[in-house]
């Protein structure tokens, strides 16, 4: 690969650095910073999954940071919704790898709000580069003695030259029985990509409120509020037909992303309307079931397995834009 001749460092406009945070309950942290030759930015957190943390583009913030911050795996409380006491949520918070949703109890098996992967560390990270493309490559270990052994693997691919990333991994079960199997990439849009001026568009052919309180508001899914004090969050499920497209763009920033990612795969879609204060974040989700939780997802006989030796393959697509 040759140098271009008016630089002396390849970083000088694009690369992937590795530190560590000191302080706090995200001390020890291991973070991978990646940045593009065009303006886009993000922290791939390798004890979080390998998921995406912050994220901006051109100088604006796109990712919501909920108010606990980094917080280390160490810190982690599985039971009931401990989860949100270390749910950064960030960018991308990955939920799975056997439960995703509401915490329950679910064929002997007492299962956390939105399962575990998100707070396993990942055991082996690394990056590499092409003429055209950073790439940053990990793999995440789901298993227990005498209980299910998932390994994913996960590529996030970032454009060095055009506002473009990607995700894709693979899933495979490296035990001997057959395994649930629920996967949903929990995206959190946050200031000032979102305020009350930003415009939400979805090629969905249908969408259903989840429950009573975002039927309130199914005539108004795509509006986003200001920040409203003591807000209950929304969630509507989305159905597409093809080629999924998810497109929030903000005037006031001049600024917007489209998430695509084909409906014949990641065959569910949630959108998580939260306009709290402090709380306020918009959640755009694609994944291979909803988030009503293992149990009900199961009587709905919507439930995946993935067999011993059988691999899954997920992912999805992400373009920055300005207009």
């Amino acid at each position: 690969m040759t140098l271009n001749p008016y630089i002396g460092h390849p970083a000088q406009l694009c690369g992937v650095e590795e530190v560590r945070l000191q302080g706090g309950k995200g001390d020890g942290m291991r973070l991978f910073e990646v940045n593009n030759a065009a303006g886009l930015r993000l922290t791939v957190s390798a004890d979080r999954c390998a998921d995406i943390a912050r994220l901006s583009f051109k100088g604006d913030n796109f990712s919501y940071l909920s108010p606990c911050g980094f917080v280390a795996p160490a810190f982690y409380d599985k039971e009931g919704f401990g989860f949100l006491k270390s749910f950064t949520a960030g960018f991308l918070t990955t939920c799975g790898l056997t439960a995703v949703g509401s915490p329950c109890e679910d064929d002997g098996e007492v299962l956390p709000l939105h399962g575990t992967i998100a707070n396993t560390p990942a055991e082996h990270v690394w990056w590499e580069e092409n003429d055209d493309e950073l790439l940053v490559h990990a793999t995440v270990r789901d298993g227990s003695l005498f209980g299910r052994k998932l390994v994913l693997r996960r590529t996030i691919s970032l454009a060095k030259f055009e506002n473009r990333l990607s995700l894709h991994d693979e899933i495979t079960n490296d035990g001997d029985c057959e395994s649930p199997l629920m996967v949903l990439y929990h995206m959190n849009m946050g200031y000032p990509l979102v305020s009350e001026n930003a415009q939400l568009s979805i090629n969905s052919v249908r969408v259903d409120p989840r429950n009573e309180r975002a039927a309130e508001g199914i005539g108004s899914w795509d509006k986003m509020l200001p920040p409203t004090p003591c807000f209950e969050e929304q969630c509507y499920y989305h159905s597409f037909e093809g080629k999924a497209r998810v497109n929030l763009y903000n005037p006031e920033i001049g600024k917007g992303l489209e998430i695509s990612f084909d409906s014949d795969v990641l065959d569910h879609f949630v959108e998580w309307k939260m306009m709290g204060v402090h709380d306020y974040v918009l959640g755009l989700e694609p994944g291979i079931c909803n988030a009503d939780g293992r149990d009900r997802v199961r009587e709905s006989g919507k439930l995946r397995f993935i067999s011993p030796g059988d691999t899954v393959c997920l992912g999805f697509e992400v373009n920055f834009f300005e207009k």
